[in-house]
């Protein structure tokens, strides 16, 4: 931040005065003695210096993109992804040994090493999904077809994922892009709307809050028309009116985004009266579980801990969800007793979630800034020297 400050041309006073913030808001951030802030306060800070918002936010949740070259592996699925250009194609081989109940067996499990962040495992065995997909998608009557487009656009979307949590934005928004494509062609109706709400969120790591909230709008609109009376298209509507209340709540209006979120909370409960979906692992997570964690999410980050800590008080999550999901409930929980100065409860809640998910928080850039914060208190609650060292941020 202090770099956009002195591009600004302006003093740790002036920028205070500009945003609203004191002085000392402005200067721990600068000296990383405050490594989180709460989105009112990155709005004011962001106005004061004349940036986007998602200047201020960085790299959400993921490995953040370092600039040296691509690892091999990464390199495999980019090859996967977007194969060479003017190449002749490939002669298909092994097309006897599949099939798309084996294909679809390997995605809901590329879908678990993705849940789970082991990232490295998923980019080993990518490329060979996205390759027999295609192939499948290239072979057999319209209707063999059609079914192996879905698993093609189901294994791209995967990549993509993959690419955003790595840091490689352009490289999630090509496989994207091809997702949506195969989905177009494929028998699954909801799998452009899926893939969609994958396009937004990365346009919102792309500070492209309009687009991702009109693309998200638009596309549960249309599945509100056509696919409602399903769990499958209650789950995939769901997860787009989740996405567009993220892109309300980052723009500064809670009112709205809490307002959707309600009513997504309100339509989670259909979900109990109707027949689950075939392959539930290949569907938009979408539950009352999903919804509250959403909701204690952006409670927090809009400077209300206790609020979020109500909505989070004796939650019972449904066991679907998956770590990620998990993850993200409890480094939201952290950060909210932090904030309430709970210190000895953020620890506790921060022990738990290295105990249930250990991987994604050596992954997740909010766990590294709650226990630097808790770990500049001039008084350490027990159990915080562990995580620090856990993380790489002890002294």
């Amino acid at each position: 931040m202090g770099r956009l400050r002195r591009l600004a041309d302006l003093t740790q006073e002036e920028l205070s005065e500009r945003s609203g913030m004191s002085v000392d808001v402005v200067r721990k951030l600068e000296q990383r003695r405050k490594h989180s802030a709460r989105l009112p306060t990155l709005h004011s800070l962001a106005k004061g210096l004349g940036v986007e918002l998602t200047t201020l936010l960085g790299d959400p949740p993921g490995v953040p993109s370092s600039g040296d070259a691509d690892p091999p592996q990464l390199v495999a699925v980019r090859r996967a992804i977007m194969p060479p250009l003017f190449a002749p194609p490939a002669e298909p081989t092994g097309v006897e040994q599949l099939s798309l109940p084996l294909l679809r067996a390997e995605l809901t499990d590329g879908w678990t090493l993705y849940h789970s962040a082991d990232f490295g495992r998923l980019m080993g065995v990518l490329p060979d999904i996205i390759a027999d997909a295609r192939l499948l998608a290239a072979v057999g009557n319209e209707e063999q077809r059609a079914a192996g487009q879905a698993a093609l656009g189901k294994a791209l979307q995967l990549g993509g994922h993959l690419a955003m949590r790595l840091g490689k934005t352009d490289l999630a928004l090509a496989a994207l892009e091809r997702a949506h494509a195969a989905a177009e062609d494929s028998s699954d109706p909801l799998l452009a709307p899926m893939v969609s709400n994958s396009v937004a969120w990365a346009y919102q790591r792309q500070a492209r809050l309009d687009d991702a909230r009109n693309l998200a709008v638009h596309a549960a609109d249309r599945v509100e028309q056509e696919h409602k009376g399903t769990a499958a298209g209650i789950r995939v509507w769901g997860g787009l009116l989740m996405s567009a209340a993220t892109s309300y709540a980052r723009s500064d209006d809670y009112g709205t985004a809490n307002e959707m979120m309600t009513t997504a909370e309100a339509a989670a409960g259909r979900l109990a009266t109707l027949p689950p979906p075939a392959d539930g692992k290949l569907v938009s997570v979408f539950s009352r579980s999903s919804v509250r964690i959403e909701r204690v999410r952006l409670a927090v980050q809009h400077e209300r801990p206790e609020e979020g800590l109500q909505l989070a008080r004796g939650m019972r999550l449904s066991r679907d969800i998956p770590p990620s999901w998990r993850t993200w409930l409890l480094l939201d929980v952290a950060r909210a007793c932090t904030d309430v100065g709970d210190a000895a409860g953020a620890v506790k809640t921060l022990e738990r979630l290295r105990r249930v998910a250990p991987t994604w928080m050596r992954h997740h850039t909010l766990a590294v800034a709650i226990v630097s914060d808790l770990w500049a208190m001039s008084a350490r609650p027990p159990g915080l020297r562990r995580l620090a060292e856990f993380l790489g941020v002890a002294d």
